[in-house]
């Protein structure tokens, strides 16, 4: 058996492009050393990107925040650097969603994709809005699974809204690490 760790939204407009935060960019060495840890332990690792097209404004998204990010084939929606530095992304799984969840990872864990695995972490970006959208995906469809949140390797659009979304997970029987 092995471990599951989901990386979600370390991309360029969320640490330090569109809407980048002091808080992302302190984050980027503990996501990259808690990669190297799995890589090293040969655990799964999988990567979640956040993924808009032109018209974005026009969605409902994007009306409720009128910022474009993350559009696809843009600089800022590619994964960091210092985590492409570490690892090569062809080798691994890259779910991309058009919302805080991602609809197919939601299919993959209901049809047994990650059924060989002892427990799943969460890291990234944002605790507050796609962090906890996945986590509580992963508590949905595989509710006996053990799911933790690495609370060092995330970050939210703000400080109070990170420690929020941590309180908010704990309740629902994740655990914060």
């Amino acid at each position: 058996m092995a471990r599951l760790l989901i990386v979600v939204d370390m991309q360029k407009d969320f640490i330090d492009g569109a809407l980048g935060t002091k808080e992302a960019i302190e984050i980027v060495p503990n996501v990259v050393q808690k990669i190297q840890e799995y890589v090293q332990q040969g655990d799964k690792i999988i990567f979640t990107k956040d993924t808009h097209y032109e018209g974005y404004l026009e969605t409902q998204e994007g009306k409720n925040l009128p910022v474009e990010h993350c559009i696809k084939g843009t600089d800022g929606h590619e994964i960091c650097d210092a985590i492409k530095e570490v690892i090569d992304l062809d080798s691994y799984k890259v779910y991309e969603k058009v919302t805080f969840g991602s609809s197919q990872l939601a299919r993959d864990l209901d049809s047994g994709v990650y059924s060989d695995v002892d427990d799943i972490t969460l890291i990234g970006l944002c605790t507050d809005i796609c962090v906890i959208s996945n986590a509580m995906l992963c508590k949905t469809f595989l509710t006996e699974m053990p799911v933790f949140i690495a609370a060092d390797c995330c970050a939210g659009v703000t400080p109070e809204s990170h420690e929020n979304a941590l309180k908010a997970m704990e309740m629902c029987q994740i655990k914060i690490v």
